[in-house]
C-alpha cells in the first residue's frame, strides 16, 4: 500500500508558478490529482475511494454510436460531487492506494490533511448518508471497513441523504439543447454577475460552466482573448498548438471546479462570450499577462471590465517575450525614442488619413494616421464619364468634409505624434498600386486623438487586420468605438441620406470663364479663399468657397524668382532663390484660409491681386524678406510705398535676391525751381452712403477684414447677453449700438435727443443716420470702442465739381451718384482740403474712368476752376467735355450768375 500527501490549495492569488498540486472531484466516489508542474502540465492521476459507492452523474449519448443514450443524475449524486468538491478544492490531503487493477484503476482511500490522521472522506460521505457501502467485500478484522458500516448503520437510523424520504436529484440543463435562443438569454441577464461552478476547461479561454440557481450547463468563450487550441485531425486526435497544453492548465489549476462569478457579455453566432470573475483575480487578463492567450478584435468590443486593461497586459507579455511572444518583434523596434514620439507642426493635410509635419530640426515629414482608411469611390461607375476629370477631393463623397476636418483643426498647429508602425514599401500588382515605405502614427492635439475624432464623425472607417497583424494603431479599441458610435448615429459615410455634392468650377486657365468671374471679384473687394496649392513664391491655386471655384492666382506688385519648368524648348532652370520663395509662401499660406483682391487677369486668365493672411500682405512679406523685388505695376496700388520702404532695407543689406546688387552711381541734377506737382495715390474704398448735398461716406477696404470681425464678435456677445431694452440713457455726443431695421446692431453716435421714442442716431462704420426709439440702443462695450477700432465712414466730396443750387438738378446728380457708386468699391484720391471734408476724386473700380468727369460729360454739374497750377491738369480735361446737355441746355448761363439771377461765384 503507498501513501501520498498532495496539496490542493487553490492558487490564492493565481500565481504563475507554483509547488502546489490540483485537484478536480469527478463523483461522489473519484477524484483526480496532479503532480508538481516542471516544464508543462504535470500527468493526471485518478483515485477511486475504495468500499463506498455514490451516485452516478449524468452522461451524454456518446456521438456515432445509436445504441447509446443519455442517462441522468442517479440520486442524490450531484449532492455527493458537490460535498467532495466543497470539502476538498483548495485543501491540502493524503491518500493511500490499496488495489490498482490490470486496467489501471487504483483504489484507496483519502484523508484530508498531511497524513492519516485526518478526516477520512470516505468516512464523511457515508456519515452523511451521501455513498453506501460496498459490503460483499467486508472483512471483519478491518476496522476501517467496519468503521464504514456503522457509519452506514447511523446514517440510515438518522435518514441522511440517500436514506430520507426526499428524491435527492438535481435537473442539469444543457442550454445547447434546452434554449432555442441563446442571445436572448444572454441579453435577459443584462450583464450582470451570476454565480457559476466552472465544470470543464476546454481550453485557456474557453470553458464550461453550470449557472447557478438554475443548473444551467452553457459554453462560455472568454471575451476580448484567444488562446492556442488543439486542433482536431482527421483520425479523430488532438494536435495541440504551441503552448496550448500551458494555456489550458493555466486556466484549470485556477478555476476548474471553483466557485466564480461570470458575466454573460454577448451570443454572437450562438457563440456566448464571457469574462469570468474571481475574488482573487481575472483569468482574462492574467492569460494575456503570461503570454498564454492574444487580443482579438472581433470580441474585444464586448468586454465590459475595461478593453485597455486587456490591451496593457498583452502590451506587457510582449515586452517580456513570454511564451507565444518569445519571437515578437516591435513595429517600432529600431527606432529611437526622439523618433517614435515627438512634437511637430502640421503643415499641410495631404489626404484624409496623411499629413506633411515640420519637425523641430526643420525636417519636413509625412505622417499617415494609423489604422484608418479615407473615403473612397465605391461607385460602381467610376469610368462612366471619361471625359471628365475625376478629382478625388471633390468627386469622393465624404473626401471634402473629412479633409477640411483636417486642415481646419490642424493647419499651423503643434501636435503630439506618436508612430505605431512603419507599413514597408510594397511593389504594384496585379490591380493593386505600388506604395511607398509610409510612417503610421497616432496624432494628438489638446489630449484629442484626431484619427479617432475622424472616425467618430464617419468621416473615415478603421481597417481590419489580420489576427496575427500586430501593425496597427495604440489605440485601436477606440478606433473601433468610435465607428462603432458613427455607424449607429449614422454619421458621414455610415448615413443613409445622399451623399454631399461638390461642384466646383476650376477656371484655372479657362480665360473666357476667367473673364466672366473678374468683374464679379473685382467689385467684391476683398474675397475669402482658401490656398489649395503653391506653384512658386507667386503663383498660387486657390478655392474660393462663395463662389465655388478654382482660379490661379498670381501676386501683384512683385517680381518674384521663377522656379524650374517644363518648356517645349527643354527645361527651364530655376533662378536663385525661388526654392526659397517657394517654401516661404508654403509655409505661411498653404491650406490656409486668406483674403485676396483681384484686380485684374492675364491673357492666359490667371487673376492678378494681393493676398492677405492675418493681416500680412503676402506680395510685402516677399518683399520684406528679400525674396521678390517689386514690380513697376506697383505704383498705382495702395502698397507701393510700403513695398519700396522694404526693398530698399533689403537692397542696403544685400540679402538674398540683391546679393550681387551694385548702385548705380547718382547723377547730380540741379533743380532750378521746386514746383509741387500733385500726388496721385489712389487707395480702395467702399462707398457705403450718399447725401442729398452730394457728400458721401467711404470705408477703407484694407481695413474691411477688422470692421466684420469685430460686428460678429460684438453680435455673438450681444445674443449670448442681451442688453435690457430701455437701460441706455441716450444723451447727444455718446456713442453707442444701435438696432438697425434689418435687426442687427451696429456702432452709433447720439446726434440729437427730441424725446425717448425720437432718439437722431449716426452709424458710424456707414455714414447713414436714423431715428429711432432709445428702446432700440444700448451702451457700447468697450471691447467694441473707438478706441479698439476707430469709426470706419469718412466723409468726402468730389473736387473740381460744383453741385448745382436748383434742387431738381442736384437731385438728378444725386441719383445719379447713387446708381453709379453706393455699396460700390471705387479708387479714391485726397486732391485738397475743404471746410468740412476732403475733396477727392473716385474712379471705378474696373475701368478707372474718372466718377466726376463723367458727371460734367453728362452736364449735370458744373467744373470749380482752381487755380493752383499742380491741379490745372486736372481741370481742363473737364472744361473741354462741357457738354449742351442737362443744366447746359440753355447755354452757359455763368455770365449773367448776378445776384438776381439766384447765383453767386
Amino acid at each position: 500500500m503507498m501513501t501520498q500527501i498532495f496539496s490542493l490549495f487553490l492558487f490564492m492569488l493565481f500565481p504563475s508558478e507554483s509547488s502546489l498540486f490540483h485537484l478536480q472531484v469527478l463523483s461522489g466516489c473519484a477524484i483526480i490529482v496532479r503532480g508538481q508542474p516542471r516544464g508543462g502540465p504535470p500527468p493526471e492521476r485518478q483515485i477511486n475511494l475504495s468500499n463506498i459507492r455514490a451516485g452516478a452523474m449524468a452522461r451524454r449519448a456518446a456521438q456515432g454510436q445509436p445504441d447509446s443514450k443519455d442517462t441522468p443524475d442517479e440520486p442524490y449524486a450531484f449532492q455527493a460531487r458537490e460535498f467532495l468538491r466543497k470539502k476538498l478544492i483548495g485543501k491540502e490531503v493524503c491518500f493511500t492506494v490499496e488495489i490498482k487493477t490490470a486496467l489501471g484503476r487504483e483504489y484507496g482511500m483519502v484523508y484530508l490533511g498531511k497524513d492519516t490522521s485526518g478526516e477520512n472522506i470516505a468516512e464523511a460521505l457515508v456519515n452523511e448518508g451521501l455513498a453506501t457501502v460496498r459490503r460483499e467485500g467486508i472483512r471483519g478484522n478491518n476496522p476501517e471497513q467496519v468503521r464504514l458500516c456503522e457509519l452506514e448503520d447511523q446514517a440510515k437510523s438518522s435518514k441522511k441523504g440517500q436514506w430520507s424520504e426526499g428524491g435527492g436529484t438535481h435537473t442539469i440543463r444543457d442550454m445547447k439543447y434546452t434554449i432555442e435562443n441563446p442571445r436572448n438569454f444572454v441579453d435577459s441577464l443584462h450583464q450582470k454577475p451570476i454565480n457559476a461552478i466552472i465544470e470543464h476547461v476546454r481550453d485557456g479561454s474557453v470553458v464550461r460552466a453550470l449557472l447557478l440557481p438554475d443548473y444551467y450547463l452553457v459554453t462560455v468563450m472568454l471575451s476580448g482573448v484567444k488562446c492556442p487550441s488543439f486542433k482536431r485531425e482527421a483520425d479523430g486526435t488532438e494536435t495541440p498548438e504551441p503552448f496550448a497544453a500551458e494555456a489550458k492548465f493555466f486556466t484549470e489549476s485556477r478555476l476548474l471546479q471553483r466557485d466564480v462569478q461570470i458575466i454573460l457579455e454577448s451570443c454572437p453566432n450562438q457563440i456566448i462570450l464571457g469574462t469570468i470573475l474571481h475574488p482573487n483575480g481575472n483569468i482574462t487578463e492574467l492569460l494575456l499577462k503570461e503570454g498564454f492567450a492574444r487580443c482579438v478584435d472581433w470580441s474585444m468590443a464586448v468586454y465590459t471590465q475595461g478593453a485597455e486593461k486587456l490591451r496593457a497586459a498583452e502590451r506587457s507579455a510582449k515586452e517580456r517575450k513570454v511564451r507565444i511572444w518569445k519571437d515578437y518583434v516591435a513595429p517600432t523596434a529600431n527606432l529611437d525614442q526622439k523618433d517614435r514620439q515627438f512634437v511637430a507642426k502640421v503643415m499641410q493635410v495631404v489626404n484624409a488619413d496623411a499629413m506633411v509635419v515640420k519637425l523641430n530640426s526643420g525636417e519636413y515629414k509625412t505622417i499617415h494616421l494609423s489604422s484608418i482608411r479615407p473615403p473612397r469611390n465605391e461607385s460602381e461607375d467610376k469610368n462612366k464619364d471619361k471625359d471628365k476629370r475625376f478629382r478625388p477631393l471633390y468627386d469622393i463623397p465624404y473626401m471634402f468634409e473629412a479633409r477640411e476636418f483636417l486642415r481646419k483643426k490642424l493647419i499651423g498647429k503643434k501636435v503630439n505624434v506618436t508612430v505605431d508602425y512603419i507599413r514597408a514599401a510594397t511593389g504594384p500588382g496585379e490591380g493593386t498600386p505600388a506604395f511607398a515605405e509610409r510612417t503610421c502614427a497616432t496624432v494628438t492635439i489638446g489630449g484629442i486623438n484626431i484619427a479617432e475624432a475622424l472616425v467618430s464623425k464617419g468621416l473615415a472607417t478603421v481597417i481590419r487586420y489580420r489576427q496575427d497583424d500586430d501593425q496597427r494603431s495604440s489605440h485601436y479599441d477606440e478606433l473601433l468605438a468610435a465607428e462603432a458610435r458613427a455607424i449607429k448615429n449614422g454619421k458621414g459615410l455610415h448615413s443613409k441620406k445622399e451623399v454631399p455634392i461638390h461642384r466646383v468650377a476650376d477656371i484655372s486657365g479657362e480665360t473666357q470663364k476667367a473673364k466672366q468671374f473678374l468683374p464679379f471679384l473685382q467689385r467684391a473687394g476683398r474675397s475669402e479663399a482658401v490656398v489649395e496649392y503653391v506653384f512658386s513664391g507667386s503663383r498660387l491655386k486657390l478655392y474660393m468657397p462663395k463662389e465655388t471655384c478654382l482660379i490661379t492666382f498670381l501676386l501683384a506688385g512683385i517680381e518674384c524668382p521663377r522656379s524650374s519648368r517644363n518648356l517645349p524648348g527643354g527645361l527651364q532652370v530655376a533662378e536663385p532663390f525661388s526654392d526659397e520663395a517657394m517654401l516661404f509662401t508654403k509655409e505661411l499660406v498653404l491650406q490656409r484660409e486668406v483674403e485676396v483682391e483681384v484686380e485684374s487677369m492675364d491673357k492666359a486668365g490667371n487673376f492678378i491681386g494681393w493676398l492677405h493672411i492675418e493681416g500680412v500682405n503676402l506680395s510685402v512679406a516677399l518683399v520684406e524678406n528679400a525674396l521678390s523685388k517689386v514690380h513697376f505695376t506697383a505704383e498705382r496700388s495702395a502698397y507701393y510705398k510700403t513695398l519700396v520702404s522694404a526693398e530698399e532695407v533689403c537692397r542696403q543689406r544685400k540679402e538674398k535676391v540683391w546679393a550681387n546688387y551694385e548702385e548705380k552711381p547718382v547723377e547730380e541734377v540741379v533743380h532750378l525751381s521746386e514746383e509741387k506737382e500733385r500726388v496721385a495715390n489712389y487707395r480702395h474704398v467702399f462707398v457705403t452712403e450718399i447725401t442729398d448735398q452730394l457728400h458721401f461716406y467711404a470705408q477703407d477696404v484694407e481695413t474691411g477684414g477688422q470692421l466684420e470681425s469685430l460686428m460678429e464678435t460684438m453680435r455673438a456677445e450681444l445674443a449670448s447677453q442681451p442688453p435690457v431694452e430701455g437701460s441706455f440713457v441716450a444723451r447727444r455726443g455718446d456713442y453707442c449700438i444701435a438696432k438697425f431695421a434689418d435687426g442687427e446692431w451696429y456702432r452709433a453716435r447720439v446726434e440729437k435727443v427730441e424725446s425717448p421714442a425720437k432718439v437722431h442716431v449716426f452709424y458710424i462704420d456707414y455714414g447713414n443716420r436714423e431715428v429711432v426709439s432709445s428702446t432700440r440702443l444700448a451702451a457700447m462695450l468697450p471691447a467694441f470702442s473707438t478706441r479698439a477700432l476707430p469709426a470706419q465712414a469718412t466723409e468726402y466730396t468730389f473736387a473740381f465739381i460744383q453741385v448745382p443750387q436748383d434742387e431738381d438738378a442736384r437731385a438728378d446728380v444725386v441719383d445719379c451718384v447713387v446708381r453709379d457708386i453706393q455699396n460700390i468699391q471705387c479708387l479714391l484720391n485726397v486732391e485738397y482740403s475743404g471746410a468740412t471734408c476732403p475733396h477727392v476724386t473716385v474712379q471705378f473700380g474696373d475701368t478707372k474712368d474718372d466718377v466726376g468727369l463723367g458727371l460734367v460729360k453728362e452736364g449735370l454739374v458744373m467744373v470749380d476752376v482752381r487755380k493752383e497750377k499742380h491741379l490745372q491738369k486736372m481741370v481742363r480735361p473737364q472744361i473741354l467735355f462741357l457738354a449742351i446737355l442737362n443744366i447746359w441746355r440753355y447755354g452757359d448761363f455763368r455770365a449773367d450768375d448776378a445776384d438776381e439771377f439766384g447765383y453767386r461765384r
